[in-house]
Parts: C-alpha cells; structure tokens; sequence
C-alpha cells in the first residue's frame, strides 16, 4: 500500500477513480480545510460552508469515475466550490449582497479565463446598445464609475427611485440577453459588474 500523504494529485485521483477509500480520504484531508476556509469567506457562514463541501465531496465520491481533471486537483476543487458558492448566493441572498459576495470572487477567477471574459465583455455591451440611452448611461454611472443611486439621481437630475427603476430595468435585459451563455465565467462576469 502506498503511503498517501506522499502520492501526488494525479495518482490521487487515478487511485479514486478505482474506489479507493484512502485515496478519497486523503483528497479531503490535503484540501478540506482550504475550500471550508474560501467557501467560509464568501459566504460569510461556517454552516453553509460546511454543507457546501459535504455535498461537493459526496458527490466527488458518488462520480468518482467520471472525474476529468484537466489542470490539476486544488484548481478543480475550488472551481466545484465556486459554482456551488454562486449557486447557493443566488437561492439566499439579495441583488445587492449577490453582487458584492460575488465581485470578491473575482480576483480568484479573473485571470483563469480572460478569452470568455473579453466575449462577456463584447456581448454586454451589445446588449447595452439596446437598451434606451438614459437606462444605459445610468447602468454605466452605477457599474463602470462605481456611483451610488443618490450620486446618479443628483449628476443627472432624477429622483432616486427613478434611478433605481432604471437599473432594474438595465438587469432585467442583460439577465435576458445572457441567457443562451451556459459557461461559469460568463455567469460569473455578469454578476461581477463586468457589465
């Protein structure tokens, strides 16, 4: 028997494909409590953490033979448990706590996945082009200027509610046009305020 604290990801994962227990056991021993600490921090909740990667490694279990690790292991942990992160803020949370959780994702994704980010990019501002120009330069005053709605509603000359309706409405149709784009990073970009 191979001592398993020594093995490396890749025979980790050739031995967990096989259905070896120990293989299994020392996956979540080398990387449980770096997912608990990044899931905790994101989700500001040890519980929901805690569920979060007891589903995401019973799952790693019960597909075991099915795992396709194309970087390696920790990269492929982390992007299961950003997805479940994301999953479980979007069924908890407002719009306005969605977004900020989800934009302290960024710095860990940003770099991973610049090409489907520049087409996020490009599809957004298409999709802006559509909307009427006053929902589009406050969309634009609130996301790219980092404006609140009073400072908008005052450099503009609108009430704050009119403000408010507005960017709803610029969501609205940004939630729509993103509808055919099923990849992680484009989900991810759009509630990063990449848009």
């Amino acid at each position: 028997m191979p001592a398993y604290r020594l093995l490396s990801d890749e025979l980790l994962i050739a031995y967990l494909k096989k259905g070896d227990q120990e293989a299994f056991a020392e996956i979540y021993a080398r990387y449980a409590a770096k997912l608990a600490a990044f899931a905790s921090s994101k989700l500001y909740s040890l519980e929901d953490a805690k569920d979060i990667l007891h589903d995401m490694f019973v799952k790693l279990w019960e597909q075991r033979a099915d795992i396709s690790v194309t970087s390696n292991l920790q990269s492929y942990l982390f992007t299961i448990v950003r997805r479940r992160i994301i999953d479980k803020i979007r069924k908890n949370v407002t719009r306005e706590a969605y977004a900020s959780i989800i934009q302290s994702l960024a710095a860990d994704y940003h770099s991973e996945n610049a090409f489907e980010t520049r087409e996020l990019r490009q599809h957004i501002e298409r999709s802006l082009n559509q909307v009427p120009p006053r929902v589009k330069e406050i969309y634009i005053l609130s996301r790219n200027e980092g404006l609140n709605n009073r400072e908008i509603a005052d450099k503009l000359n609108l009430s704050e509610q009119t403000v408010k309706n507005q960017l709803s409405a610029a969501l609205r149709h940004l939630r729509k046009s993103l509808t055919g784009f099923t990849t992680f990073t484009v989900i991810l970009g759009w509630l990063l305020g990449w848009l």
